[in-house]
This record gives C-alpha cells, sequence and structure tokens, in this order.
C-alpha cells in the first residue's frame, strides 16, 4: 500500500491517532493486556467463555503412575521373521515340526497381531491381541498364556 493513502498519515500530529483518550493506547506494552491468554479469567473471560468453551477446565482422568501397568510388546510379524533367529541362539526350540517360542524370555509381555504368520509357531506369552490369536491359529500354531 502506498504510503500517501495509510490511514495514519491523515491522523498524524492528532495526540491519539484515533486511539481515543490519550490515556487508553500508549505504546507501551501495558494496553495489550498482557501475553497470549494471560487474564483469561479476568480482562478476557468474555472471549474465552464464548470463542474457547475448552479453554478452561481439566478433562478425563489420568490414572496415577504408581496403579498404570505399561506392558513390553513384540508383534506377531517380528517372532515369524526372526524364528529362525532365536532357535540359533537358543531363545527357541524345536516342538513337533513347530517352533516353540517363550515371550517372557526374549522380555516381552505381551503379543500383537501386526505382520504375517507364515511358519508354525507356539508362543508362550501372558497376554495377547484377538488378531495375534487369530494369526498364529489360522498359521496352524498355538498360543500358551501364562
Amino acid at each position: 500500500m502506498a504510503t500517501r493513502k495509510r490511514k495514519i498519515r491523515k491522523l498524524r500530529g492528532s495526540r491519539t491517532c484515533g486511539k481515543g483518550s490519550h490515556k487508553k493506547a500508549r505504546s507501551g506494552k501495558g494496553s495489550r493486556g498482557g501475553r497470549g491468554m494471560a487474564g483469561s479469567f479476568g480482562q478476557k473471560f468474555s472471549y474465552v467463555i464464548k470463542y474457547m468453551p475448552d479453554h478452561i477446565g481439566k478433562r478425563g482422568f489420568t490414572p496415577p503412575k504408581v496403579v498404570r501397568k505399561e506392558y513390553k510388546c513384540i508383534n506377531v510379524g517380528i517372532l515369524n521373521e526372526k524364528a529362525e533367529e532365536y532357535l540359533r541362539e537358543g531363545l527357541a526350540e524345536l516342538k513337533d515340526d513347530k517352533i516353540y517360542i517363550d515371550v517372557k524370555k526374549l522380555g516381552y509381555d505381551k503379543v500383537l497381531g501386526a505382520g504375517i504368520v507364515t511358519k508354525k509357531l507356539i508362543v508362550k506369552a501372558k497376554m495377547f491381541s484377538k488378531r495375534a490369536v487369530e494369526k498364529i491359529k489360522a498359521a496352524g500354531g498355538e498360543i500358551i498364556t501364562d
């Protein structure tokens, strides 16, 4: 925009530059009412209530860390891929032409269903997802829960 047409050119010399009383809009930062959402319980409260109703307050419940249980999980596809490697390292054994894997020895608690199962596996774990059970049984394997 050309400087000739700017509104401020007309307002120069008027002391207030169109901002009402000279006390209201000084050059200091105090006229903006704080930074960001500061004052959302004060001068900006009606704006927050109208346009950002979810801004104030807590939602949901977060259990304390003492109560929370985090399980280490492994996918069925990874067990299928690394079955031979586990046999070589002694972490798995052959039983009735099936590969027996104890997931607890590998440091995991739960078996999840991501990946493809092509080998007959006997998997022992604390927990299984539904898809993991389906995939292992569809490939001719078995599951054992602790």
